[in-house]
């Protein structure tokens, strides 16, 4: 289905009526790409009439936990009904390039997004939101959800729509337009649910690319979602420092302090930009603090013990809810049924800020592949021991047993002799001594082959500190011993890792804050 195209996604142009740079013909996004180029991320050109593209995460994610949620309580299998009753399925998630499951093959990773379409909604909730014209198949802002396998929390991270991306077959593009290309990508014969589901899995395996993670579902909810579900709700709180005037642009009046917002109010909140110290990022924590209060309301009194509460909830989610064909409601709901609050945090890409393309457009860079895999291996490792717990000490055996190959990796000379030395006093066996591939070392590792736990955990006893990783190259019932430059010596632990510098826009904030924000 994909055409290769090694160039820069600039190349190759989409029509303009999937464009999600250019919007349709007589929308009032319908603008030239000139006026496109100069338009910077943070200062973007929505007009009052704009669409409500910035409130598509909001809306997704508060519609996909209230059904899960809500469907986790005490009466869930009947509500869990309600959902499948309702609820659209699309076949979203790719057979190829979305692979990789990292080390926690029964956690879940939700891919979470919003539509511009305005199918189902009235002229008078058209009017009442100001929400414009239909402006198709945007997907202007995205959240990833990862849930551990014992359930015992939810983080989200939240991916700018001018994230400067590689997009399979397109090359770098911002990530806004992955779902546009494997749309236009479809055959124009094919239905509109066909040709939404290849924009679905090129968006998932440009996500899965990114992260290094495999997605295992797919959410996507519509503008009438949020509007009634923030109705049914019945206002969420939120709390401002300042007081803004954006009137001009997004119709955000509110003043400073802690307020109850709904409907209009709730959209305007979620898309102001203009007048924001940081513009579209303090527009993403404006989505996140939203989402947070939906699910504080949530998982309220106010609405846990309102049955009937519950099942508008469940309804007015779920008819506008789209999901992949495998996602089953009820089971993600069992493995949430121990989220609290506290345990929901929100964080958005790291990144390293807004710069311009080849074509001269507004663009964010994000951090390098490396910085980025890492993140999202952190966010996705197993959970620590609860506090007051003390992990079970790994198995070891006699160091006789041991046969310890040790690597100069630390740029030292003679290290790798000193350490075979204090080995065979400890009573190890060394086998052969080197350099290492690179001088490079910060971290001392001992390296082992599978099968090989306890000899490796027996060497690593020996060299506290160190860094013990199982190695598809190591040889079976030799374990290796490379040299850092944070080695001091057998038996003693090595030097601490120098604290790393924050990367910009990892901040991380829980659905129980309710400071203040911009």
């Amino acid at each position: 289905m994909r055409r290769e195209n090694p160039g820069a996604g600039g190349d190759r142009q989409l029509p303009a009526r999937l464009d999600p740079r250019a919007g349709r013909a007589g929308s009032p996004r319908a603008r030239s790409r000139s006026q496109a180029a100069d338009e910077p991320a943070e200062e973007g050109p929505a007009p009052r009439r704009r669409t409500g593209r910035a409130a598509t995460a909001a809306r997704a994610v508060a519609g996909v936990l209230s059904v899960v949620l809500l469907a986790g309580s005490g009466w869930g299998w009947y509500l869990g009904q309600v959902a499948e009753a309702t609820v659209n399925r699309t076949d979203a998630i790719p057979t190829d390039g979305n692979d990789d499951t990292g080390n926690a093959p029964e956690a879940v990773n939700l891919l979470l997004v919003g539509n511009d379409s305005r199918a189902n909604l009235s002229d008078e909730q058209l009017a009442s939101l100001n929400a414009g014209t239909d402006s198709g198949i945007n997907t202007d802002t995205m959240i990833l959800v990862h849930i551990p396998a014992d359930g015992s929390r939810a983080s989200f991270v939240s991916f700018p729509r001018d994230s400067y991306v590689e997009i399979p077959g397109y090359g770098m593009d911002k990530l806004n337009a992955a779902y546009a290309y494997g749309y236009a990508d479809t055959p124009e014969t094919a239905s509109t649910e066909v040709r939404q589901a290849g924009g679905a899995q090129l968006l998932v395996q440009t996500i899965s690319g990114l992260t290094g993670l495999q997605i295992d579902h797919y959410a996507e909810v519509d503008l009438l979602g949020f509007f009634n579900l923030s109705s049914v709700v019945g206002g969420v709180e939120v709390n401002l420092c300042e007081a803004v005037d954006d009137s001009e642009w997004s119709g955000a009046v509110f003043p400073a302090g802690v307020q109850t917002i709904s409907g209009a109010d709730a959209l305007k909140f979620v898309r102001q930009r203009h007048g924001l110290p940081r513009g579209d990022f303090d527009r993403i924590v404006r989505q996140q603090v939203f989402i947070a209060g939906v699910l504080r309301k949530m998982l309220s009194d106010e609405v846990m013990l309102n049955l009937g509460k519950q099942r508008e909830l469940v309804e007015a989610a779920s008819q506008s809810l789209t999901i992949d064909q495998g996602l089953d409601l009820f089971q993600l709901a069992e493995q949430m049924q121990s989220v609290t609050a506290g345990s929901i945090e929100f964080q958005t890409i790291p990144y390293v800020g807004t710069d311009r393309d080849e074509q001269d457009r507004s663009i964010i860079r994000l951090e390098d592949e490396d910085t980025l895999h890492a993140f999202f291996a952190d966010l996705s490792a197993e959970p620590a021991a609860p506090a007051g717990t003390t992990p079970a000490a790994p198995e070891t055996v006699a160091p006789s047993a041991v046969t310890v190959d040790v690597l100069n990796g630390s740029g030292t000379s003679g290290l790798a002799a000193q350490a075979a030395a204090a080995l065979e006093t400890a009573g190890f066996a060394v086998g052969t001594t080197g350099n290492a591939d690179s001088s490079g070392y910060d971290t001392t590792v001992v390296r082992y082959a599978a099968g090989d736990e306890t000899l490796a955990a027996t060497l690593a006893a020996a060299v506290p500190g160190a860094v013990v990783e199982e190695d598809a190259d190591a040889v079976s019932g030799t374990v290796q011993l490379v040299l850092g430059s944070d080695f001091n010596a057998v038996g003693q632990a090595v030097d601490p890792a120098a604290p790393s510098e924050p990367v910009e826009g990892e901040d991380a904030r829980t659905a129980a804050d309710t400071g203040c924000i911009n």
